[in-house]
């Protein structure tokens, strides 16, 4: 089940971004003044996650997009009531079922786990596995690790600059991360996270026990944070271009 996801994350990235390469980005423009908010309900935008800026709740209508913000704006911590809201809409937003079951789906063709069998059963399994790793990993990442480490459980896009340099940017942030004091450290909340979350799984995955087992379950979630965080780099921009399309190709057939 985790190479099949990670793998269906990555076919995905691929597909939806590529639109971006054919456009270079302009340059930086000036930060927004800052805005010192940090309480929920206070000033921030409909999501709860940053102040000043509205970000879409799902990048491509599907993928939670609740703890993304904007890295050209000043930076403000947020508090831990905020890391927990943003764990809890990401975890409980309705298209992250879906997906959850398509992976399952998907999970069963390729009979991952055989263990869990096939038919309505086995599928069920899976679906309860796929979606336990999901929620108790949000929650870990986002909410219980950021506040004991005193970590930003946000993806900060870097907005400007080439296809290459962003997309790096977006990768490595699994790695390097904000921290409550504004400065960057080693995301440790993500690899603690992912970890605690790995090694739960042997309680759920009789056919994945051990440590290589858990080892890749870890990586799995990891690269799948990193590739998502690419989708959510780019998803304005591909939004931007695609409305500008649907538009420019309207006012041609109404002309």
């Amino acid at each position: 089940m985790a190479n099949t996801r990670l793998a269906g994350f990555i076919a995905a990235s691929a597909f939806l971004v590529l639109p971006c390469f054919a456009q270079q980005q302009p340059a930086t423009p000036p930060p927004l003044p800052p805005t010192a908010v940090q309480e929920p309900g206070q000033g921030h935008d409909e999501n709860g996650t940053q102040p000043g800026v509205v970000q879409d709740k799902r990048a491509f209508g599907v993928l939670p997009n609740y703890r993304t913000a904007d890295g050209t704006v000043p930076y403000m911590p947020i508090s831990w009531k905020l890391k927990f809201k943003i764990a809890e809409k990401d975890t409980f937003d309705w298209p992250s079922y879906i997906l959850g079951g398509a992976f399952a789906g998907i999970s069963q063709l390729t009979n991952s786990n055989p263990s869990f069998g096939q038919g309505f059963e086995g599928y069920a399994k899976r679906y309860a596995a796929n979606t336990a790793d999901q929620d108790l990993g949000n929650f870990m990442t986002e909410a219980i690790m950021p506040t004991l480490l005193h970590e930003d459980p946000r993806y900060f896009r870097k907005v400007h600059g080439s296809i290459k340099s962003r997309t790096f940017y977006a990768v490595t942030r699994v790695l390097i991360t904000k921290t409550d004091s504004g400065g960057t450290s080693f995301n440790y909340a993500e690899w603690l996270g992912n970890g605690s979350v790995a090694a739960l799984g042997n309680l759920y995955y009789p056919d994945d026990r051990g440590f290589s087992a858990t080892m890749q379950r870890t990586g799995t979630q990891v690269g799948t944070d990193a590739i998502s965080q690419v989708l959510k780099e780019f998803w304005p921009d591909i939004k931007r271009k695609w409305f500008s399309h649907h538009n420019q190709t309207a006012g041609a057939s109404a002309d």
